[in-house]
């Protein structure tokens, strides 16, 4: 019988480094996102409405895309170039959030955000399937998820945390003055 450490092992590197990309744009999705609603409300002056119609177009994009990326990917057989294609397009977004002087701009950063997802979640699980062994694509899938969610999880505590830190630093200034 195998111990986990020597399945562990047996999957290919390429397999963690997917795991850690996605737990890496993991962190920076959702270090956004958590504060994202917020600031759209506090700072730009958005509705409930808005922020809702903006949350529904963008994860309902990801789900339309999702669908038609693994086609394509089935189709071209470049699953690692339309996998980047989707990371870079989720990476290039982020700026965007932090200097968005109006609604149009989240809602176009949000959009192409939520493409990128759509265009990479299954060509990278395709990915893994192609990677991986076939004893051992279980352990591959769970494995890339399991450090995908540490992301997931990891990242509003981040953003939290540096919410705070910033006003704590605001407040530290007030009372200085």
């Amino acid at each position: 019988m195998k111990t986990s450490n020597s399945t562990l092992s047996q999957i290919p590197k390429g397999i963690w480094i997917l795991g850690f990309v996605s737990m890496l744009m993991d962190i920076s999705s959702e270090m956004i996102h958590s504060l994202l609603p917020l600031f759209m409300v506090a700072t730009l002056g958005a509705s409930a409405l808005a922020v809702g119609l903006i949350e529904g177009v963008a994860e309902s994009t990801a789900l339309i895309v999702k669908v038609f990326s693994g086609v394509l990917s089935d189709y071209l057989g470049k699953r690692k170039g339309l996998a980047l294609l989707g990371y870079t397009l989720g990476a290039i977004t982020k700026p965007l959030f932090a200097i968005a002087p109006t609604m149009g701009i989240v809602l176009t950063a949000r959009f192409l955000d939520r493409v990128g997802k759509g265009i990479r979640g299954a060509p990278r699980d395709a990915l893994v399937a192609d990677v991986a062994p076939s004893h051992l694509r279980g352990a591959a899938f769970g494995l890339r998820q399991s450090i995908d969610t540490v992301g997931a999880f990891l990242g509003p505590l981040l953003g939290a945390g540096v919410a705070l830190l910033g006003m704590a630093t605001i407040v530290a200034g007030w009372k200085s003055s």
